[in-house]
Protein backbone atom coordinates (compact mmCIF):
# COMPACT_ATOMS: atom_id res chain seq x y z
CA UNK A 1 0.00 0.00 0.00
CA UNK A 2 1.72 3.84 -1.07
CA UNK A 3 -0.54 5.78 1.44
CA UNK A 4 -1.57 5.35 4.89
CA UNK A 5 -5.49 5.12 4.73
CA UNK A 6 -5.56 5.66 8.29
CA UNK A 7 -4.26 8.96 8.56
CA UNK A 8 -6.89 11.27 10.40
CA UNK A 9 -9.31 7.91 10.68
CA UNK A 10 -11.23 8.39 14.02
CA UNK A 11 -11.16 5.12 15.60
CA UNK A 12 -13.04 3.50 18.71
CA UNK A 13 -11.21 0.94 20.27
CA UNK A 14 -12.91 -1.22 22.80
CA UNK A 15 -10.88 -3.88 25.15
CA UNK A 16 -11.07 -4.88 28.71
CA UNK A 17 -6.86 -5.42 28.88
CA UNK A 18 -5.45 -1.74 29.24
CA UNK A 19 -2.22 -3.18 27.98
CA UNK A 20 -4.36 -4.37 24.68
CA UNK A 21 -5.51 -0.42 24.72
CA UNK A 22 -2.05 0.92 24.70
CA UNK A 23 -0.50 -1.21 22.34
CA UNK A 24 -3.36 -0.40 19.85
CA UNK A 25 -3.05 3.31 20.56
CA UNK A 26 0.87 3.02 19.92
CA UNK A 27 0.04 1.18 16.61
CA UNK A 28 -2.05 3.61 15.15
CA UNK A 29 -0.19 6.90 15.62
CA UNK A 30 -1.83 8.73 12.28
CA UNK A 31 -5.53 7.92 13.67
CA UNK A 32 -7.75 10.13 16.27
CA UNK A 33 -8.09 6.88 18.75
CA UNK A 34 -10.90 6.92 21.19
CA UNK A 35 -10.73 3.92 23.72
CA UNK A 36 -12.97 2.09 25.96
CA UNK A 37 -12.69 -0.34 28.93
CA UNK A 38 -16.04 -2.01 28.94
CA UNK A 39 -19.49 -2.45 26.78
CA UNK A 40 -21.24 0.23 28.00
CA UNK A 41 -18.37 3.11 27.75
CA UNK A 42 -18.24 1.35 23.73
CA UNK A 43 -21.91 1.56 23.30
CA UNK A 44 -22.42 5.53 24.94
CA UNK A 45 -19.41 6.34 22.22
CA UNK A 46 -20.98 4.52 19.54
CA UNK A 47 -24.53 5.57 19.53
CA UNK A 48 -23.09 9.34 20.53
CA UNK A 49 -19.85 10.09 18.26
CA UNK A 50 -18.65 9.83 14.84
CA UNK A 51 -16.26 6.87 14.07
CA UNK A 52 -14.93 5.61 10.80
CA UNK A 53 -14.11 2.19 12.39
CA UNK A 54 -14.18 0.11 15.78
CA UNK A 55 -11.93 -2.68 16.75
CA UNK A 56 -13.98 -4.77 19.06
CA UNK A 57 -12.58 -7.38 21.64
CA UNK A 58 -15.40 -10.04 21.54
CA UNK A 59 -14.94 -11.62 25.00
CA UNK A 60 -15.39 -9.16 28.26
CA UNK A 61 -17.31 -6.49 26.27
CA UNK A 62 -19.64 -7.69 24.84
CA UNK A 63 -18.11 -7.28 21.30
CA UNK A 64 -20.82 -9.13 18.99
CA UNK A 65 -23.30 -6.53 20.63
CA UNK A 66 -20.84 -3.89 20.04
CA UNK A 67 -20.81 -5.30 16.41
CA UNK A 68 -23.99 -4.61 15.72
CA UNK A 69 -24.64 -1.07 17.07
CA UNK A 70 -21.34 -0.29 14.80
CA UNK A 71 -22.63 -1.30 11.84
CA UNK A 72 -26.31 0.47 12.44
CA UNK A 73 -23.95 3.26 12.70
CA UNK A 74 -21.88 2.39 9.11
CA UNK A 75 -18.83 2.17 11.45
CA UNK A 76 -16.35 -0.18 9.97
CA UNK A 77 -16.12 -3.20 12.41
CA UNK A 78 -13.12 -5.28 12.86
CA UNK A 79 -13.39 -7.97 15.71
CA UNK A 80 -9.79 -8.66 17.65
CA UNK A 81 -9.67 -11.75 19.48
CA UNK A 82 -7.90 -14.23 21.74
CA UNK A 83 -10.07 -16.15 24.20
CA UNK A 84 -12.85 -16.28 21.43
CA UNK A 85 -10.39 -17.47 18.84
CA UNK A 86 -12.37 -20.52 17.23
CA UNK A 87 -13.20 -21.07 13.83
CA UNK A 88 -16.87 -21.06 14.61
CA UNK A 89 -16.20 -17.60 15.90
CA UNK A 90 -14.63 -16.38 13.00
CA UNK A 91 -17.26 -17.45 11.04
CA UNK A 92 -19.66 -16.03 13.45
CA UNK A 93 -17.81 -12.94 12.55
CA UNK A 94 -17.85 -12.97 8.98
CA UNK A 95 -21.68 -13.77 9.08
CA UNK A 96 -22.57 -10.70 11.55
CA UNK A 97 -20.87 -8.36 9.53
CA UNK A 98 -17.43 -7.86 10.80
CA UNK A 99 -14.93 -6.32 8.13
CA UNK A 100 -12.43 -9.15 9.31
CA UNK A 101 -11.36 -11.20 12.73
CA UNK A 102 -7.68 -10.52 13.72
CA UNK A 103 -6.19 -13.07 16.64
CA UNK A 104 -4.22 -10.50 19.13
CA UNK A 105 -1.58 -12.64 18.66
CA UNK A 106 -1.07 -10.54 15.34
CA UNK A 107 -1.77 -7.07 16.47
CA UNK A 108 1.91 -5.80 15.42
CA UNK A 109 0.35 -5.79 12.15
CA UNK A 110 -3.31 -4.44 13.07
CA UNK A 111 -2.31 -1.47 10.81
CA UNK A 112 -1.65 -2.96 7.95
CA UNK A 113 -5.09 -4.81 8.37
CA UNK A 114 -7.31 -2.05 8.82
CA UNK A 115 -5.52 -0.53 5.45
CA UNK A 116 -6.00 -3.36 3.77
CA UNK A 117 -10.08 -3.32 4.82
CA UNK A 118 -10.07 0.46 3.76
CA UNK A 119 -8.88 -0.09 0.12
CA UNK A 120 -11.22 -3.15 -0.43
CA UNK A 121 -13.94 -0.49 0.92
CA UNK A 122 -12.62 1.88 -1.53
CA UNK A 123 -12.55 -1.04 -4.12
CA UNK A 124 -15.84 -2.18 -3.18
CA UNK A 125 -14.39 -5.84 -2.89
CA UNK A 126 -14.59 -7.75 0.20
CA UNK A 127 -12.77 -6.89 3.20
CA UNK A 128 -12.39 -10.92 3.70
CA UNK A 129 -10.90 -11.35 0.56
CA UNK A 130 -7.27 -11.63 2.12
CA UNK A 131 -8.26 -13.36 5.54
CA UNK A 132 -7.30 -16.41 4.76
CA UNK A 133 -3.88 -15.41 3.29
CA UNK A 134 -2.89 -13.63 6.43
CA UNK A 135 -4.61 -16.31 9.12
CA UNK A 136 -5.16 -19.11 7.29
CA UNK A 137 -1.64 -20.60 7.94
CA UNK A 138 -2.31 -19.66 11.64
CA UNK A 139 -5.44 -21.13 12.19
CA UNK A 140 -3.65 -24.51 10.70
CA UNK A 141 -1.30 -24.14 13.45
CA UNK A 142 -3.65 -23.36 16.32
CA UNK A 143 -6.36 -26.29 15.41
CA UNK A 144 -4.59 -28.57 13.19
CA UNK A 145 -4.58 -28.64 9.18
CA UNK A 146 -8.54 -30.24 9.03
CA UNK A 147 -10.28 -27.70 10.71
CA UNK A 148 -11.82 -25.88 8.14
CA UNK A 149 -13.49 -29.59 7.18
CA UNK A 150 -15.60 -29.49 9.88
CA UNK A 151 -17.44 -26.58 7.82
CA UNK A 152 -16.51 -27.51 4.51
CA UNK A 153 -19.40 -25.60 2.98
CA UNK A 154 -18.77 -22.61 4.46
CA UNK A 155 -15.30 -21.83 3.93
CA UNK A 156 -15.76 -23.17 0.61
CA UNK A 157 -18.40 -20.59 -0.47
CA UNK A 158 -15.41 -18.36 0.90
CA UNK A 159 -13.40 -19.75 -1.75
CA UNK A 160 -10.91 -21.16 0.94
CA UNK A 161 -10.90 -25.22 0.45
CA UNK A 162 -8.52 -27.25 -1.38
Amino acid sequence: MEKNLLDYKRILIVDDEPDVLDALEELLPTSDVVRASSFSEAKTLLEREYFDMAILDIMGVDGYTLLEIAKKRNVIPVMLTAHALTPADARKSFEEGAASYVPKEHLSNISFYLNEILEAKEKGTSSWSRWFDHFGSYMDRKFGPNWKKEDKQFWSRLGYWE
